[in-house]
């Protein structure tokens, strides 16, 4: 397939890192291609030849440290168009929203991402001592994303009802275990969503979900229908997960399995899952 593209693009979700920063307790060697320096540069070799016009950079480590480092990487290029950072949601000065009021002084930075999924307990997130964060990010227009998978969505659920203007965006279609072929279950919970105006999704890391011989379209596309089926085409937003992609697949791979997928769309849904649900989720055009 060409990989020239008709729409602008937005990458509603990529990570940069650099190991000697240690800021990765996660990233280990056994990870093969992910663990080695993965910046903006090697990005830009990567996608090329495909034209993205703004990404996304989203954390993926739990300190302020990361968070700060990602902001200041947006200050290279225009194309760096917001950060989606980590707050300890725990400490004192994140419920007296202290440390927010720094970050949101930096029109770069556009919403918290919690870890869930790597937090035992699905619940977590429910904890009342939390308000407060999530009220700040309401008035301060700054958008909540949820790292999860299956067993988290009653949990969001909970916190898109509670907070009915906050806006929140499902990370990777919340991770379905495509290699496994998990369908039913995780169908049924993500289905709950669909009257929830608030609540987005991101149409990514799902190549990683399922196993590398499950690269070509017809392995996602009850998924990606589905998906569509619940949200439409008004709630959705492309990310490559770059460079977590590059396990199962590659940027050019996935951004072409997407193509195929969305192939038959008209042209004004097409820009609107390209470019124009996460342009307007992220802020992306404000000045």
């Amino acid at each position: 397939m060409n990989v020239e593209n008709k729409w602008e693009i937005v990458d509603s979700h990529l990570h940069f890192w650099k190991l000697s920063r240690q800021d990765y307790g996660w990233l280990k060697p056994y990870l093969g291609v992910l663990y080695q320096d993965c910046l903006p540069n090697d990005w830009q070799k990567e996608k090329t030849p495909i034209e993205v016009n703004k990404v996304v950079v989203v954390q993926a480590a739990p300190t302020d440290a990361e968070t700060d480092y990602l902001l200041s990487l947006t200050q290279q290029s225009d194309s760096l168009a917001g950060v989606v950072g980590w707050v300890d949601m725990l400490a004192p000065s994140a419920v007296a929203c202290r440390r927010l009021q720094l970050l949101a002084a930096n029109p770069a930075f556009k919403g918290i991402r919690p870890m869930l999924q790597d937090i035992e307990n699905v619940e977590w997130i429910l904890n009342p001592h939390f308000t407060p964060i999530f009220q700040f990010l309401v008035a301060n227009n700054l958008s909540f994303d949820a790292l999860v998978q299956s067993a988290h969505l009653e949990a969001i659920l909970t916190i898109a009802r509670r907070f009915p203007d906050l806006n929140i965006v499902i990370n990777h279609g919340a991770k379905p275990n495509i290699h496994g072929n998990e369908f039913d279950s995780w169908a049924e919970s993500i289905s709950r969503f669909s009257d929830l105006t608030n609540v987005f999704v991101k149409v990514s890391g799902l190549s990683t979900e399922a196993g590398n011989k499950q690269q070509s379209a017809q392995h996602y596309r009850r998924y990606f229908e589905h998906i569509a089926a619940v949200f439409s085409v008004e709630r959705m937003m492309w990310g490559s997960d770059w460079p977590v992609v590059n396990i199962n697949n590659s940027y050019k791979g996935w951004f072409e399995l997407c193509s195929e997928l969305v192939g038959a769309w008209s042209p004004t849904d097409q820009g609107r899952f390209w470019s124009g649900t996460a342009s307007e989720f992220y802020r992306l055009n404000e000045e």
